[in-house]
Parts: C-alpha cells; sequence; structure tokens
C-alpha cells in the first residue's frame, strides 16, 4: 500500500460510462494518428511465443515471463510476450517492408512480476510499432524526428478530448523537450533515478531522456535495457552512448512524471555483439532472432511501444490504471481507491 499515490480532493472529471466512450474514442483517434505519422501498417500480433526462440523481450532481464506448457507439441512451452520488439522486426523481415515504412500491433501481455501502484498493472496493453530505415538514419537527429512526431500524434489526441469533454483541460507543452540521460545526472547528481526524472519532466512538461541501458559516470545505468533490441552502446551526434530514449510527461493528477514510450533505433550486428558481450549474455548467438540478426537477414530499425492504457489514463485525468482498464489488484488498494473516489473497473 504504500506505494499507492493518493491525491488530494481527486474527482474523477468523467463518469464510468463516459470514461469508456473517452478510452474508445482516444484508441481510435492516436492509432490512425501514429499509422499516418509514421506510416505504419496494421499488422496481426502474437499473445505467446516459443520458448527458447529468443523472440520474446527481456526489458529489464530480471522480470519472469508467464509460461505454459502445449500438448499438441509434446508439452513445449510457450511464453506470453513482454513485448514485441524483436518479434516486429523478424515481421518487417517477412512483410518485406520498405524503408520509410513500418508496423504496428496492439500488443497484450502479461508482467506477474510487476509492483502494483497506480501505474504499473499485471496487464499491459500497448501499440507496439516499429519501422524500417537506412543506414544513413542511424543518428539522433532521426531519433529526435521521430519521437517528435509522436509528440505531435499525442497532442492532437488530448485537442480532440478536450473538445470532447469540455470538463477536461490540456495540460501538455507544444513542444518536447530532449536530454541526454548523463546531462541529466550532471544537473542532479545527488538524486535518484525516480528523483531526477520527476525533476527534468516538472521543469519541462515534456522529455525524451536518450540513452538508457549503458552505465553512466556514476557507474549506473539510468534504467535496464536488454542488450539485444535498442542500441545503447553506439555514440550519437552528441558524442555520449545511446540511441534509444523515453517520453516523459508531467502529470499534475498524479504529482509526479509518467513514461509514456520506451523506443529506440535498434541494434545493428555491430551494436548487438557489443551489447551481448557487456551482459555476459553472448550465449545468445545461436538464438534464433539472433542468427537472423547477425546474418544480416533483418532490416535496420526504429521502434517502441507507446502505453494504451496510460495515455488514456492522463488524458482523461484518471488517478489509477485500473479507472481505464479490467486487472486484478490487492484487495487493500481497491478499498483505498474506492475511498479516495478512485471507481476501479
Amino acid at each position: 500500500m504504500s506505494k499507492l499515490i493518493r491525491p488530494t480532493g481527486y474527482k474523477p472529471l468523467l463518469d464510468m460510462q463516459q470514461t469508456e466512450q473517452g478510452i474508445k474514442l482516444i484508441k481510435e483517434f492516436f492509432q490512425m494518428n501514429l499509422s499516418t505519422e509514421l506510416r505504419l501498417r496494421r499488422v496481426t500480433a502474437p499473445l505467446f511465443v516459443l520458448k527458447g526462440l529468443g523472440i520474446n523481450d527481456d526489458l529489464n532481464g530480471v522480470e519472469r515471463p508467464v509460461t505454459f506448457p502445449i500438448k499438441d507439441l509434446g508439452d513445449a512451452e510457450a511464453e506470453v510476450v513482454h513485448s514485441l520488439a524483436k518479434w516486429k522486426r523478424l515481421t518487417l523481415a517477412e512483410y518485406r517492408i520498405e524503408p520509410g515504412y513500418g508496423v504496428y500491433a496492439d500488443m497484450n501481455a502479461i508482467r506477474a512480476d510487476e509492483e502494483l501502484d497506480n501505474l504499473h498493472s499485471l496487464y499491459v496493453d500497448q501499440w507496439d510499432w516499429e519501422a524500417v530505415m537506412t543506414a544513413e538514419q542511424r543518428n539522433l537527429d532521426f531519433l529526435k524526428s521521430i519521437v517528435s512526431r509522436i509528440y505531435s500524434a499525442i497532442r492532437r489526441t488530448e485537442f480532440l478530448v478536450c473538445e470532447h469533454y469540455p470538463e477536461i483541460k490540456p495540460f501538455l507543452p507544444e513542444e518536447i523537450r530532449f536530454i541526454e540521460s548523463e546531462e541529466l545526472l550532471q544537473m542532479y547528481p545527488d538524486k535518484s533515478v525516480k528523483e531526477r526524472e520527476d525533476l527534468i519532466a516538472e521543469k519541462y512538461g515534456a522529455v525524451f531522456i536518450i540513452g538508457i541501458g549503458g552505465k553512466l559516470s556514476n557507474g549506473e545505468p539510468h534504467d535496464g535495457r536488454a542488450p539485444d533490441y535498442d542500441d545503447w552502446t553506439t555514440p550519437n551526434s552528441d558524442g555520449r552512448l545511446g540511441l534509444n530514449g523515453d517520453i516523459l510527461i508531467w502529470y499534475p493528477t498524479l504529482g509526479r512524471s509518467v513514461e509514456l514510450s520506451s523506443m529506440g533505433i535498434r541494434v545493428d550486428k555491430e551494436a548487438l555483439l557489443r551489447q551481448l558481450e557487456i551482459a555476459g549474455q553472448s550465449d545468445r548467438k545461436e538464438l534464433y532472432f539472433h542468427k537472423k540478426l547477425l546474418a544480416g537477414e533483418l532490416p535496420l530499425s526504429i521502434g517502441g511501444g507507446i502505453g494504451q492504457s496510460r495515455l488514456c489514463m492522463v488524458l482523461l485525468h484518471k488517478a489509477h490504471l485500473g479507472e481505464i482498464q479490467a486487472s486484478i489488484w490487492p484487495q487493500d488498494m481497491l478499498d483505498e481507491c474506492a475511498s479516495l473516489g478512485m471507481a476501479i473497473i
């Protein structure tokens, strides 16, 4: 219960029926905008993949996937996906997507090790997207341009919500700011990662933190990243490591930063080998996905995930993810949420 944020005087601006209508409005409008901005085609995505192929994502490397045996495959084990970063890249190759185009999918996942609070649930839903790029585009300017286009789609969606529900007022700034994770550390050297994120998000309203996964000058990474999808070791044009990052906004309802997207330019052959060695996971070179990448059979790409429930939550000014999605929560959390006016689905 200590992780539950209790906003003072919270009162939902929409009732439960209006909230459901708002969720539908946001999801339909935003995915259309995302598809148009990045030239993405919708594809059907898996809920689970076979274990041992290297296709499932490892996130921070410690989360356990939900697994189950498949009777008709001799009890071979399947894993519920954590996200679709590697699966999408295989799909780009299979569909022969050209540079400048990509795919997106509705990703649903179960993360059984998640610490439950206002922003974290056992159930994860994202727009997972991936686009083919050229070798010349593997640079920071291209990454920033994609981030800015995604943020524009978010702001257009906020405008639509406010037009439909005048009681909801816009709060997102016109532009998103960019900051290197090392620069952020130097600004707030005595603060924790979460404190640094809150301070910079409150200062600018919306930020993209560049370079997540590699060690900073204090010997620690800003946050964990698996070694085989985002590129966090290639130097960018600012001379620091990392061609990936997170989109964060300052969320007044909870008085804290909220991550809406994790994304980045994906590893090429050299970056994959380098990051596997750093992570002590060079044995992954023998897995299906990694073999195809190292053999040059997968296109260069950029991609990420955008939280569906989180985006709906912040644009509808809700205080708890459970007001947006149906999941499982501790009973004491449910009781306190009810007392605070949070209508958990």
